[in-house]
Protein backbone atom coordinates (compact mmCIF):
# COMPACT_ATOMS: atom_id res chain seq x y z
CA UNK A 1 0.00 0.00 0.00
CA UNK A 2 1.48 3.15 -0.90
CA UNK A 3 1.27 6.34 1.09
CA UNK A 4 -1.38 8.33 -1.03
CA UNK A 5 -3.57 4.93 -0.46
CA UNK A 6 -3.58 5.32 3.65
CA UNK A 7 -6.67 6.94 4.66
CA UNK A 8 -5.70 10.58 6.23
CA UNK A 9 -5.81 10.43 10.63
CA UNK A 10 -7.00 14.13 10.33
CA UNK A 11 -10.28 13.20 8.49
CA UNK A 12 -13.33 12.39 9.70
CA UNK A 13 -15.09 9.33 7.59
CA UNK A 14 -18.14 10.45 5.99
CA UNK A 15 -17.32 14.07 6.32
CA UNK A 16 -15.00 16.71 4.01
CA UNK A 17 -11.42 17.38 5.06
CA UNK A 18 -10.86 20.17 7.56
CA UNK A 19 -9.11 22.17 4.65
CA UNK A 20 -11.90 21.88 2.93
CA UNK A 21 -14.77 23.55 5.36
CA UNK A 22 -14.70 27.06 4.76
CA UNK A 23 -17.37 27.41 7.77
CA UNK A 24 -16.61 27.36 11.40
CA UNK A 25 -19.58 27.59 13.79
CA UNK A 26 -19.67 28.33 17.76
CA UNK A 27 -16.31 29.35 18.13
CA UNK A 28 -16.89 32.97 17.48
CA UNK A 29 -14.64 33.64 21.33
CA UNK A 30 -11.82 31.37 19.63
CA UNK A 31 -11.54 33.42 16.24
CA UNK A 32 -12.05 36.21 17.92
CA UNK A 33 -8.74 35.89 20.27
CA UNK A 34 -6.33 35.06 17.67
CA UNK A 35 -7.69 38.09 15.24
CA UNK A 36 -6.78 40.18 18.12
CA UNK A 37 -4.00 38.98 18.33
CA UNK A 38 -3.04 39.49 14.98
CA UNK A 39 -4.36 43.23 14.33
CA UNK A 40 -2.14 44.43 17.63
CA UNK A 41 1.00 42.97 16.62
CA UNK A 42 0.80 40.44 19.72
CA UNK A 43 0.78 37.42 17.16
CA UNK A 44 2.28 34.23 19.17
CA UNK A 45 4.33 32.48 17.08
CA UNK A 46 3.04 28.99 18.41
CA UNK A 47 -0.52 28.51 19.18
CA UNK A 48 -2.14 25.34 20.97
CA UNK A 49 -6.03 24.71 19.78
CA UNK A 50 -7.96 22.81 22.47
CA UNK A 51 -10.94 21.68 23.72
CA UNK A 52 -12.99 18.44 22.92
CA UNK A 53 -12.70 16.22 20.20
CA UNK A 54 -14.57 16.85 16.87
CA UNK A 55 -15.75 20.95 17.53
CA UNK A 56 -13.77 22.33 14.97
CA UNK A 57 -10.15 22.40 16.60
CA UNK A 58 -9.05 21.32 12.68
CA UNK A 59 -10.97 23.52 11.12
CA UNK A 60 -9.85 26.69 13.08
CA UNK A 61 -6.63 25.58 12.26
CA UNK A 62 -6.82 25.75 8.47
CA UNK A 63 -9.19 28.74 8.63
CA UNK A 64 -6.08 30.38 10.56
CA UNK A 65 -3.57 29.33 7.38
CA UNK A 66 -5.50 30.33 4.81
CA UNK A 67 -6.13 34.03 6.76
CA UNK A 68 -2.17 34.31 7.72
CA UNK A 69 -1.15 33.42 4.06
CA UNK A 70 -3.61 35.41 2.25
CA UNK A 71 -2.69 38.40 4.25
CA UNK A 72 -0.63 41.20 2.30
CA UNK A 73 2.85 41.36 3.52
CA UNK A 74 4.03 43.90 5.79
CA UNK A 75 6.34 45.47 3.94
CA UNK A 76 4.68 49.37 4.33
CA UNK A 77 1.36 48.57 1.86
CA UNK A 78 3.03 49.72 -1.38
CA UNK A 79 1.01 52.22 -4.03
CA UNK A 80 -2.09 51.75 -2.31
CA UNK A 81 -1.31 52.54 1.46
CA UNK A 82 -1.88 50.87 4.56
CA UNK A 83 -4.06 48.16 4.19
CA UNK A 84 -6.98 48.22 6.52
CA UNK A 85 -7.28 45.47 9.51
CA UNK A 86 -9.43 42.45 8.85
CA UNK A 87 -12.31 41.93 10.64
CA UNK A 88 -12.25 38.12 10.46
CA UNK A 89 -10.65 35.34 9.76
CA UNK A 90 -12.39 34.76 6.13
CA UNK A 91 -10.54 34.66 3.07
CA UNK A 92 -11.47 34.91 -0.39
CA UNK A 93 -11.97 30.80 -1.74
CA UNK A 94 -10.60 32.12 -5.04
CA UNK A 95 -7.30 33.38 -3.63
CA UNK A 96 -4.73 31.82 -5.53
CA UNK A 97 -3.03 30.79 -1.75
CA UNK A 98 -7.06 29.11 -0.85
CA UNK A 99 -7.21 27.41 -3.81
CA UNK A 100 -3.58 26.22 -3.47
CA UNK A 101 -4.66 24.78 0.07
CA UNK A 102 -7.56 23.49 -1.07
CA UNK A 103 -5.79 21.42 -3.78
CA UNK A 104 -2.99 20.49 -1.45
CA UNK A 105 -0.01 22.49 -3.58
CA UNK A 106 0.71 25.58 -1.06
CA UNK A 107 4.57 25.58 -0.22
CA UNK A 108 4.52 27.85 2.74
CA UNK A 109 1.77 25.02 4.70
CA UNK A 110 2.83 22.06 6.31
CA UNK A 111 0.65 19.65 7.46
CA UNK A 112 2.20 17.26 10.05
CA UNK A 113 0.24 14.05 10.74
CA UNK A 114 0.87 10.23 11.36
CA UNK A 115 2.14 8.43 8.22
CA UNK A 116 2.72 5.09 7.26
CA UNK A 117 4.40 2.53 9.23
CA UNK A 118 7.89 0.93 8.42
CA UNK A 119 6.12 -1.72 6.46
CA UNK A 120 3.99 1.14 4.47
CA UNK A 121 1.02 -1.66 4.84
CA UNK A 122 -0.91 0.91 7.38
CA UNK A 123 -0.97 4.08 9.55
CA UNK A 124 1.40 4.21 12.39
CA UNK A 125 0.14 4.60 15.92
CA UNK A 126 1.60 7.93 16.17
CA UNK A 127 3.32 10.82 15.06
CA UNK A 128 7.08 9.21 14.74
CA UNK A 129 10.44 11.61 14.67
CA UNK A 130 11.10 11.26 10.65
CA UNK A 131 7.67 13.15 9.70
CA UNK A 132 9.34 15.89 12.33
CA UNK A 133 12.62 15.62 10.59
CA UNK A 134 10.69 16.46 7.54
CA UNK A 135 9.38 19.20 9.17
CA UNK A 136 12.70 20.54 9.85
CA UNK A 137 13.86 20.23 6.55
CA UNK A 138 10.58 22.64 5.70
CA UNK A 139 11.27 25.08 7.96
CA UNK A 140 14.98 25.34 6.74
CA UNK A 141 14.24 26.23 3.35
CA UNK A 142 13.69 29.79 2.72
CA UNK A 143 10.00 30.80 1.58
CA UNK A 144 9.13 30.84 -1.58
CA UNK A 145 8.53 34.78 -1.72
CA UNK A 146 9.72 35.57 1.96
CA UNK A 147 6.37 35.94 3.49
CA UNK A 148 5.08 33.97 6.52
CA UNK A 149 4.48 30.20 7.00
CA UNK A 150 2.16 27.87 8.47
CA UNK A 151 2.59 24.62 10.31
CA UNK A 152 -0.18 22.81 10.97
CA UNK A 153 0.40 19.25 13.46
CA UNK A 154 -2.96 17.44 14.10
CA UNK A 155 -3.20 15.75 16.39
CA UNK A 156 0.07 17.07 18.52
CA UNK A 157 -1.01 14.66 21.11
CA UNK A 158 -0.33 11.84 18.91
CA UNK A 159 3.31 12.85 19.10
CA UNK A 160 6.21 9.95 19.65
CA UNK A 161 8.34 11.08 22.23
CA UNK A 162 11.22 11.44 20.25
CA UNK A 163 9.06 13.56 17.58
CA UNK A 164 8.10 15.55 20.40
CA UNK A 165 11.79 16.29 21.19
CA UNK A 166 12.30 16.73 17.90
CA UNK A 167 9.23 19.76 17.58
CA UNK A 168 10.38 21.05 20.84
CA UNK A 169 13.80 22.13 19.27
CA UNK A 170 11.41 23.83 16.92
CA UNK A 171 9.49 25.99 18.80
CA UNK A 172 12.19 26.57 21.16
CA UNK A 173 13.81 28.37 18.43
CA UNK A 174 10.99 29.27 15.69
CA UNK A 175 12.54 31.06 12.48
CA UNK A 176 11.06 34.77 11.73
CA UNK A 177 7.50 34.56 10.41
CA UNK A 178 6.24 30.94 11.25
CA UNK A 179 3.42 30.35 12.94
CA UNK A 180 2.95 26.90 14.84
CA UNK A 181 -0.66 25.53 15.45
CA UNK A 182 -1.06 22.75 17.56
CA UNK A 183 -4.50 20.75 17.47
CA UNK A 184 -4.62 18.71 20.34
CA UNK A 185 -7.59 16.85 22.35
CA UNK A 186 -5.84 16.23 25.31
CA UNK A 187 -2.91 19.02 26.11
CA UNK A 188 -2.02 17.11 29.26
CA UNK A 189 -0.36 14.43 27.29
CA UNK A 190 2.25 16.99 25.60
CA UNK A 191 5.49 17.66 27.16
CA UNK A 192 5.29 20.29 29.72
CA UNK A 193 7.86 22.36 27.73
CA UNK A 194 6.09 22.92 24.43
CA UNK A 195 2.46 23.41 26.34
CA UNK A 196 4.54 26.35 28.21
CA UNK A 197 5.93 27.68 24.20
CA UNK A 198 1.86 27.81 23.16
CA UNK A 199 -0.50 30.11 23.57
CA UNK A 200 -3.70 28.53 24.07
CA UNK A 201 -6.81 28.98 21.85
CA UNK A 202 -9.89 26.91 23.79
CA UNK A 203 -13.01 25.71 21.40
CA UNK A 204 -15.74 24.58 23.67
CA UNK A 205 -18.43 21.80 22.58
CA UNK A 206 -21.35 23.15 20.33
CA UNK A 207 -24.67 24.46 21.18
CA UNK A 208 -27.47 21.76 19.15
CA UNK A 209 -28.02 24.84 17.24
CA UNK A 210 -24.48 25.39 16.08
CA UNK A 211 -24.26 21.76 15.60
CA UNK A 212 -27.11 21.63 13.27
CA UNK A 213 -25.41 24.23 10.80
CA UNK A 214 -22.18 22.49 11.15
CA UNK A 215 -23.84 19.24 10.01
CA UNK A 216 -25.34 20.72 7.32
CA UNK A 217 -22.49 22.28 6.02
CA UNK A 218 -20.95 18.77 6.02
CA UNK A 219 -23.84 17.02 4.44
CA UNK A 220 -24.66 14.90 7.25
CA UNK A 221 -28.19 16.26 8.20
CA UNK A 222 -30.49 14.81 10.65
CA UNK A 223 -34.10 15.34 11.57
CA UNK A 224 -33.31 14.52 15.50
CA UNK A 225 -30.23 17.29 16.50
CA UNK A 226 -31.52 17.78 20.07
CA UNK A 227 -31.13 13.88 21.20
CA UNK A 228 -27.85 13.54 18.55
CA UNK A 229 -26.12 16.65 20.52
CA UNK A 230 -26.82 14.43 23.29
CA UNK A 231 -25.09 11.79 22.28
CA UNK A 232 -22.30 13.55 20.84
CA UNK A 233 -21.75 16.08 23.59
CA UNK A 234 -21.21 18.85 20.87
CA UNK A 235 -19.00 17.16 19.00
CA UNK A 236 -19.56 17.50 15.46
CA UNK A 237 -17.24 14.59 14.16
CA UNK A 238 -18.95 12.19 16.91
CA UNK A 239 -22.51 13.42 15.48
CA UNK A 240 -21.18 12.40 12.12
CA UNK A 241 -20.06 8.74 13.36
CA UNK A 242 -23.29 8.90 14.87
CA UNK A 243 -25.50 9.33 11.84
CA UNK A 244 -22.96 6.93 9.92
CA UNK A 245 -23.53 4.14 12.29
CA UNK A 246 -27.22 4.41 13.27
CA UNK A 247 -26.35 5.54 16.28
CA UNK A 248 -29.38 7.08 17.69
CA UNK A 249 -31.19 3.75 16.81
CA UNK A 250 -28.80 1.88 18.75
CA UNK A 251 -28.90 3.95 21.71
CA UNK A 252 -32.71 3.73 21.79
CA UNK A 253 -32.66 -0.07 21.79
CA UNK A 254 -30.47 0.37 24.81
CA UNK A 255 -32.94 2.47 26.60
CA UNK A 256 -35.74 0.07 25.24
CA UNK A 257 -33.44 -2.90 26.48
CA UNK A 258 -32.94 -1.19 29.92
CA UNK A 259 -36.20 -0.13 30.86
CA UNK A 260 -36.85 -3.38 32.05
CA UNK A 261 -34.33 -3.21 34.70
CA UNK A 262 -34.04 -5.16 37.21
CA UNK A 263 -35.46 -7.62 35.05
CA UNK A 264 -34.09 -7.02 30.99
CA UNK A 265 -35.54 -9.54 28.64
CA UNK A 266 -32.08 -11.79 27.84
CA UNK A 267 -33.01 -12.76 24.59
CA UNK A 268 -33.46 -9.02 23.26
CA UNK A 269 -30.09 -8.76 25.17
CA UNK A 270 -28.55 -11.36 23.42
CA UNK A 271 -29.91 -10.18 20.14
CA UNK A 272 -28.42 -6.69 20.78
CA UNK A 273 -24.92 -8.43 21.80
CA UNK A 274 -24.79 -10.81 18.55
CA UNK A 275 -25.61 -7.31 16.49
CA UNK A 276 -22.19 -6.87 17.27
CA UNK A 277 -20.02 -10.12 16.40
CA UNK A 278 -18.83 -10.76 12.60
CA UNK A 279 -16.22 -9.32 10.21
CA UNK A 280 -17.25 -5.86 9.17
CA UNK A 281 -18.91 -4.39 12.63
CA UNK A 282 -15.75 -3.40 14.37
CA UNK A 283 -17.09 -0.15 14.62
CA UNK A 284 -20.73 -0.84 15.94
CA UNK A 285 -19.00 -2.59 18.20
CA UNK A 286 -16.86 0.04 19.50
CA UNK A 287 -20.39 2.40 19.22
CA UNK A 288 -22.07 0.18 21.39
CA UNK A 289 -19.36 0.17 24.28
CA UNK A 290 -19.18 4.03 23.58
CA UNK A 291 -22.91 3.74 24.13
CA UNK A 292 -23.32 1.48 27.03
CA UNK A 293 -20.34 4.10 28.97
CA UNK A 294 -22.32 7.33 27.55
CA UNK A 295 -25.64 5.56 29.49
CA UNK A 296 -23.83 5.00 33.00
CA UNK A 297 -22.35 7.94 32.66
CA UNK A 298 -25.67 9.92 31.90
CA UNK A 299 -27.53 7.59 34.50
CA UNK A 300 -24.72 8.48 37.86
CA UNK A 301 -25.15 12.34 36.51
CA UNK A 302 -29.04 11.99 37.41
CA UNK A 303 -28.73 11.02 40.86
CA UNK A 304 -26.93 14.60 41.16
CA UNK A 305 -28.17 16.73 38.69
CA UNK A 306 -31.45 15.12 37.64
CA UNK A 307 -32.11 13.50 34.39
CA UNK A 308 -30.23 15.06 31.45
CA UNK A 309 -31.97 17.61 29.31
CA UNK A 310 -32.50 17.20 26.47
CA UNK A 311 -33.54 12.94 25.76
CA UNK A 312 -31.53 11.35 23.92
CA UNK A 313 -34.46 8.54 23.45
CA UNK A 314 -37.84 8.60 24.13
CA UNK A 315 -38.23 7.14 27.97
CA UNK A 316 -34.82 7.80 29.27
CA UNK A 317 -35.44 10.78 31.47
CA UNK A 318 -38.18 8.27 33.82
CA UNK A 319 -35.59 5.58 33.55
CA UNK A 320 -32.90 7.83 34.21
CA UNK A 321 -34.77 9.15 37.19
CA UNK A 322 -36.33 5.79 38.25
CA UNK A 323 -32.68 3.84 38.63
CA UNK A 324 -30.83 7.18 39.93
CA UNK A 325 -33.02 9.62 42.53
CA UNK A 326 -30.52 10.22 44.51
CA UNK A 327 -26.55 11.12 45.48
CA UNK A 328 -26.19 7.17 46.85
CA UNK A 329 -27.32 5.67 44.15
CA UNK A 330 -25.03 7.97 41.91
CA UNK A 331 -22.30 7.02 43.78
CA UNK A 332 -23.20 3.11 43.18
CA UNK A 333 -23.98 3.68 39.29
CA UNK A 334 -20.67 5.22 39.30
CA UNK A 335 -18.44 2.81 40.18
CA UNK A 336 -20.31 0.41 38.26
CA UNK A 337 -19.48 2.94 35.82
CA UNK A 338 -15.49 2.69 36.25
CA UNK A 339 -15.69 -0.85 36.79
CA UNK A 340 -17.54 -1.96 32.99
CA UNK A 341 -14.95 0.60 31.62
CA UNK A 342 -12.17 -0.99 32.73
CA UNK A 343 -13.73 -4.26 31.92
CA UNK A 344 -14.28 -3.26 28.28
CA UNK A 345 -10.84 -2.14 28.04
CA UNK A 346 -9.75 -5.28 28.83
CA UNK A 347 -12.29 -7.40 26.95
CA UNK A 348 -11.09 -5.67 23.98
CA UNK A 349 -7.19 -5.52 25.10
CA UNK A 350 -7.39 -9.76 24.91
CA UNK A 351 -9.90 -10.02 21.75
CA UNK A 352 -13.34 -11.56 24.02
CA UNK A 353 -15.84 -12.27 21.48
CA UNK A 354 -17.91 -8.98 21.33
CA UNK A 355 -21.08 -10.72 21.84
CA UNK A 356 -20.36 -12.21 25.17
CA UNK A 357 -18.41 -9.23 26.21
CA UNK A 358 -21.69 -7.04 25.75
CA UNK A 359 -23.45 -9.35 27.22
CA UNK A 360 -21.40 -9.41 30.27
CA UNK A 361 -22.08 -5.80 30.37
CA UNK A 362 -25.96 -5.75 30.47
CA UNK A 363 -25.73 -8.59 32.79
CA UNK A 364 -23.87 -6.58 35.22
CA UNK A 365 -26.18 -3.56 34.97
CA UNK A 366 -28.89 -6.03 35.17
CA UNK A 367 -27.71 -6.75 38.78
CA UNK A 368 -26.82 -3.90 39.66
CA UNK A 369 -30.53 -2.46 41.22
Amino acid sequence: MSRDELPDPTQVEGAPHPRQTLHLYGQEKAEADFLSAFTSHRLHHAWMLTGPRGVGKATLAWRIARFLLSQPREDGGGLFGTPEPPRGLDADPEHPVCRRILAGAEPRLFHLKRGPNDKETALSEDIRVVEVRKLTSFLHLSAADGGRRVVIVDAADELATAGANALLKLLEEPPPLVTFLLVTHQPARLLPTIRSRCRELRLSALAPEDLAQALQGAGAETEDTLALSALAGGSVGEAIRLINLDGLEAYRALIGLMTGLPRIDRQKAWALAEGMTGRGNEARFDLMLGLMDLFLARLARAGLTGAPQPEAAPGEAALLTRLCPDGAAAQKWAGLHQDLGARARHGKAVNLDPATLVMDMVLAINAAP
